[in-house]
This record gives C-alpha cells, sequence and structure tokens, in this order.
C-alpha cells in the first residue's frame, strides 16, 4: 500500500510529492483549522460515548437494575468498540479516512436514539450501547489518524496527538456532566439529554463533509489483500508491547473506577442527589484529565517513556486514594481520588498516543492506533469485575489490589525507559513525524 498522502491538489487526483514524507502540504492554508470539524464530530461521538455514565445510579432507582447490570451496561459499548477499532483503522487506511468517519454520526444518533426509547430495558439499553461503541470505535481509529494527518499538512505535525485526545476528552466531559444535571433537575431524565446529543450530532456530522481526504486510495487492482490490509506489523514492535501494552488498560479503567464505581458507593452519602453527585465525579475526573492533557505534551519526549511511568504513578497513587476513600467513606476523599485518577488517564492517554505515533509508519498508523484504543477500553470491564468480586471481598481490598496491579505496570515501564527508540531524534524512515 502507499505511503500516506495529501487529497488531490489538482483535477488530476496527484498525490501531493510531500505527503509520503510527513511534511507539511504545499498549499498548507487549505488545510488550517480542517481538524476543527474532525475533532468536533470526535466531541459529539464521545459526548454520546459517555452521557450514560452518570446515568448509572439513576438506572439502578428508577429501571431497577443491580450493580452488576448497570456496570455490564456501561461496558457493553465495548463490544462496539473493539471490532470497529480493529476494523476502521486498517479499512481506512484502504478506502480513505472520510468513507470510514461519516458512517459513526448516523450510528452514535441511534445509539441515543434506542437508549432513549428503552429506560427499563436492559436488552435496549445493551443494544443502544453498541451502536454507540461502534460510532466511537471509529472516530478514535480514523478520527485520530484524520486529526495527525491534517495537521501535518498544516505544518503543525505535533499537534496531532493533543488535539485527538482534547477532543475526545472534552466530549465525554460535557457529555457526562450535562446528561448528569439533566438527569438530576430535567423535565424528562431518562430522554433529554439523549434528544440533545441527537441534535448535536447531526450538525457536526454534517460539518465533516467539508473537510479534505488525506489518504490517496489505491485502484482496486492494485490493492493488496484485505487481510494483509487488516495485519498491523508493529503490533509485535518491543517498545510497544513494554509500554504502550501495560500502561493502554489504565487509561480507560481508571476513569471507569472512578465514576463508575465510587460515586454507587457513596450513593447514602450523596445530600439526596446521587445522580448529580455521579455527574460531579465525573466531571471532576474528566476536567483533570482535560488539565493533564494540556501539559502532556511537555511531559512527553521521544528520548524516554517520562510520559508513561509519571502516568502511572498518578494511577497508582489514585487506586490508593480510592481503597482509603472507600475504607471510611469519605465524600472528599472520593473527590481528591477522582481528581487524581483523571491526571493519570489524561496523561496515559497522551502517552500512549505520542508513543504509538513514533513506532507506527504511515501504512500502519491507523491499524495501531486501533489496537491501542482497543486494549484501552479493556479497562471499562473493570468496574463489572469488581462489581462481581465485590460479594466476596471489600471494595477496599480490591482498589488496594488495583494499587498492587498499577505498581507492577510502573515497574515494567520504568525498565523500558530508554528500550527501544528511534536510533536519532529524527523520524525513520518510513514512520510519521513525531510527537
Amino acid at each position: 500500500m502507499s505511503a500516506m498522502a495529501t487529497p488531490p491538489a489538482s483535477a488530476t487526483g496527484a498525490p501531493s510529492p510531500d505527503a509520503s514524507k510527513g511534511k507539511p502540504d504545499a498549499d498548507a492554508s487549505r488545510f488550517a483549522g480542517a481538524w476543527l470539524a474532525v475533532g468536533g464530530s470526535m466531541f459529539a461521538v464521545a459526548w454520546g460515548g459517555n452521557e450514560f455514565t452518570p446515568l448509572l445510579v439513576m438506572y439502578r432507582e428508577v429501571s431497577k437494575f443491580s450493580t452488576v447490570t448497570v456496570d455490564v451496561l456501561l461496558g457493553a459499548y465495548v463490544v462496539g468498540i473493539v471490532p470497529a477499532l480493529l476494523a476502521g483503522g486498517p479499512l481506512s487506511d484502504r478506502y480513505g479516512r472520510r468513507p470510514l468517519m461519516l458512517p459513526a454520526a448516523p450510528l452514535s444518533l441511534l445509539g441515543s436514539l434506542i437508549l432513549a426509547v428503552g429506560p427499563d430495558s436492559s436488552f435496549l439499553l445493551a443494544l443502544g450501547r453498541v451502536f454507540c461503541g461502534i460510532a466511537l470505535g471509529l472516530v478514535m481509529a480514523v478520527g485520530t489518524t484524520w486529526i495527525k494527518e491534517l495537521s501535518v499538512r498544516e505544518g503543525k505535525p505535533d499537534a496531532g496527538a493533543g488535539r485527538a485526545s482534547m477532543s475526545l476528552t472534552v466530549g465525554f466531559l460535557v457529555g457526562a456532566g450535562l446528561a448528569g444535571a439533566l438527569a438530576q433537575w430535567g423535565p424528562w431524565p431518562t430522554a433529554t439529554t439523549y434528544v440533545l446529543h441527537i441534535a448535536l450530532t447531526l450538525v457536526t456530522g454534517a460539518w465533516l463533509f467539508g473537510v479534505p481526504e488525506t489518504r490517496a486510495v489505491e485502484p482496486a487492482g492494485s490493492r493488496p489483500k484485505l487481510r494483509d490490509d487488516l495485519r498491523v506489523p508493529p503490533i509485535g514492535h518491543r517498545r510497544f508491547l513494554r509500554v504502550v501494552v501495560p500502561l493502554a488498560p489504565w487509561v480507560f479503567g481508571s476513569v471507569g473506577s472512578a465514576y463508575a464505581v465510587l460515586p454507587g458507593l457513596m450513593r447514602d452519602h450523596s445530600g439526596g442527589m446521587p445522580i448529580a453527585l455521579s455527574a460531579l465525579v465525573t466531571a471532576l475526573t474528566l476536567a483533570f484529565g482535560v488539565a493533564a492533557q494540556l501539559v502532556g505534551k511537555v511531559i512527553d519526549t521521544r528520548h524516554s517513556a517520562r510520559a508513561s511511568v509519571i502516568a502511572m504513578a498518578f494511577l497508582a497513587v489514585g487506586m490508593g486514594l480510592a481503597a482509603l476513600a472507600t475504607t471510611v467513606l469519605s465524600l472528599p476523599l472520593v473527590l481528591v481520588a477522582a481528581c487524581v485518577l483523571g491526571v493519570g488517564y489524561g496523561l496515559a492517554l497522551v502517552a500512549g498516543l505520542s508513543e504509538v505515533q513514533r513506532i507506527a509508519g504511515p501504512d500502519d498508523l491507523a491499524g495501531l492506533t486501533a489496537v491501542y484504543y482497543a486494549i484501552a477500553y479493556t479497562g471499562f470491564f473493570i468496574p463489572a469485575i469488581l462489581a462481581v468480586l465485590s460479594k466476596y471481598v471489600t471494595y477496599s481490598a480490591l482498589f488496594t489490589g488495583g494499587v498492587a496491579v498499577a505498581i507492577c505496570c510502573l515497574i515494567v515501564v520504568a525498565c523500558a525507559w530508554r528500550s527501544h527508540l528511534p536510533a536519532s531524534s529524527a523520524p525513520r524512515p518510513g514512520v510519521v513525524a513525531e510527537v
């Protein structure tokens, strides 16, 4: 497959000669700000993926679902995310970014519609979550890569990872915050937030049609076999295995633990507003995640695993604070733990994306990004696992065990501090411009 290319610069469809070199496009002005439309769609779909989270307490009370059921529903969208991630990235390398990105908005809209009409049906809620997951998987794999390539064409290659991660995290934050507030004080608790999301998705989805394509599509006869496209060679890269893999599950495992588990344990200490408390914990976690991403680009370096090590340190401390908070059932400690876990989440997300963009070549970037996100999203099953185990072990003991696992991952990542880095500060041949 050909190297990453710019969209046609003329009617002939010839790609820019700078495309495969990771350099700014000859006409960079046409790409200035183009990433905002992709980021807007990622924001809207991320909103749809996370608006369900602060409503877990509501579904326990209104729909009478058990803790295990709502935590399984929280993780249900991973069933949609993972295949969409693994297939969407490589397929967008084959057919272009836009064809794989455009279906995300309608799928996210459909997911919200199903969630709005089925508050009392675990089947419909799970189905809606799966559709939201497919949409989120597509924007995470394809949108992240598209923003990276648009940033390169604009002449700002270092901005790609930060722009993509911020688009997602702000969407997660705003969606969860508004969903909780509307469910606690709004006129139609089980549906208002979903209706608002549907309107947002229509607008941002339409915005995508004006974004330049960044992937030149080869003629059908010259394409390799589809199964070859679905392979992601850098997955065996030692840097990926020793730094990215130990870190990735903590990205969403940390926030899942913070805003799916802690608010439920504090339901009797919420001042009669459990949904609002859930929204507050979610918003705090993600707000600190946003702040951490703003400084993550400064902490991250191509010369070591510094950002990943610092992220794991915050996550270990956050799990320790969560263990203490669940022991004494202290609301201030819960909020502090959520903030620390949010910092760990934000740093881990940026660190992982930056490592992936350093490892992958142009033809593997979307695929390896998809694998990274797929591993990261396995962390959303942690709340359900903890809910099952809590029948036999206290949550404080479970979080203490989480501290031990986090420290082990920290040691593994630290041992790979400078291992298997590029030989020089310049990008290797076949590797996109580094973050």
